[in-house]
């Protein structure tokens, strides 16, 4: 299999909301938000994707954009809570889900997925016990 990524990358198109999977198939998360920077040839090119709720909240904008991602930042345990980054040179192909060259268990959980499941799930009589 051949790693296909469009060119030109429609940013709205191609990976706004789109599933981030390891190469394995391991669900990440989606792509909430992504970064730019400028290339060498001084044209804006796509330099990370991120997840997470507070990259959402900040991409919404607004008065809900806003409280979504202040929610976000309350449920960290870091003082300048940040997103999860996905450097853009480990997306290997991009489709109806944008597959990544990384392994789930490098990257960082996202805070509402660990406080659910320090708060909610590990509540739940049998949780500990379940297999993924």
């Amino acid at each position: 299999m051949t790693a296909e990524i469009p060119d030109p990358i429609l940013v709205d198109f191609h990976l706004l909301d789109r599933e981030i999977v390891d190469f394995a198939g391991a669900k990440i998360g989606k792509v909430d938000d992504v970064e730019f920077e400028i290339g060498d040839d001084g044209r804006p090119r796509v330099a990370a994707l991120l997840v997470g709720q507070r990259a959402l909240g900040l991409r919404i904008g607004g008065r809900f954009g806003t409280w979504f991602a202040a929610v976000a930042a309350r449920l960290r345990a870091e003082e300048d809570p940040q997103f999860l980054r996905i450097p853009y040179d480990h997306v290997s192909q991009v489709g109806s889900h944008v597959t990544v060259s990384l392994r789930r268990e490098v990257l960082t959980t996202p805070p509402l997925e660990s406080w659910l499941r320090r708060h909610l799930i590990g509540r739940i009589p049998g949780a500990g016990d379940a297999r993924q």
